[in-house]
């Protein structure tokens, strides 16, 4: 499994860490709001040091019912945090978490931006998969129904796996098409789906490596967590660690954490085992 960012590759067969980069005053983990220039620069500082592979970044919240933000506020917090970053950090590889394609654009041409992630997969602006194939960059599909206001609405689904998997292939399909080849697939936890409904996704996550692309997997600190141990996002680091393995052992190849260190301790921990079984 290997990436093409801007001509080098990524290689996936050891699973890497994302490290979140929210340039919001919303997102559900309050730790993870990062609104000042300074807090920024540390934010940076702190994937990367602590063994993050890429920093994905991201000022439109996506929580459940979250506030709308208009394209031009969402690209200035985007440019505020891009020029810090590039400037601190050239060489880093970073991810623009947006639906829209004028922001996706923006973010690859003026700051050298290197893999889009799209919760909606191109549902939500139909030019996004047109802008990818153009740019000619890494594109994260994730499955997700409805939009951030609407997507817990009551979700329904006769089989959530097949569904899933219907829907990867579909657009997957489409990609190739197009010309995108370097794609990475997202099951989207906590996008449209009760808390049942993620845990058997979950369960079945090993089916997904039949499309043969990686897999993104996101459940950091997520309500399918905390709700089911009645706490909060800032207690759930444990139940988190405790997803990531399960995770890793189902093909996972990136994890998009709020904490970089333990992710990237997870694993270490689960290559040592399974390389030591083997």
């Amino acid at each position: 499994m290997t990436v093409n960012i801007q001509g080098k590759l990524l290689d996936l067969s050891t699973p890497q860490v994302m490290g979140i980069l929210n340039v919001t005053p919303d997102s559900f983990y309050a730790d993870s709001r990062k609104q000042t220039e300074e807090a920024i620069s540390e934010r940076a500082n702190q994937i990367l040091a602590e063994g993050g592979s890429i920093i994905d970044l991201g000022a439109y919240s996506s929580r459940p019912g979250a506030a709308d933000v208009s394209t031009e506020e969402e690209m200035e917090r985007l440019a505020r945090a891009l020029r810090i970053i590039r400037s601190e950090h050239p060489n880093a590889i970073v991810s623009i978490d947006t639906f829209r394609a004028e922001v996706a654009e923006r973010c690859v041409v003026e700051y050298g931006a290197d893999i889009i992630n799209d919760i909606s997969g191109g549902e939500m602006d139909d030019r996004m998969f047109d802008t990818v194939a153009r740019l000619n960059i890494p594109y994260i599909l994730m499955h997700m129904k409805g939009t951030p206001q609407t997507m817990q609405q009551n979700p329904q689904y006769e089989d959530v796996t097949s569904e899933v998997m219907q829907y990867f292939g579909r657009k997957v399909d489409q990609l190739h098409d197009m010309g995108v080849n370097d794609i990475i697939l997202d099951p989207g936890y906590g996008f449209a789906k009760t808390l049942d409904q993620n845990y058997e996704l979950f369960r079945n996550q090993h089916i997904l490596q039949e499309l043969n692309l990686p897999i993104l997997v996101g459940i950091s600190r997520k309500s399918m967590i905390y709700k089911l141990l009645g706490t909060t996002p800032q207690e759930a680091l444990n139940g988190t660690t405790v997803l990531h393995t399960l995770a890793l052992q189902q093909g996972a190849n990136i994890l998009r954490v709020h904490d970089v260190r333990e992710a990237v301790e997870t694993i270490k921990i689960v290559n040592k085992c399974y390389s030591t079984l083997a």
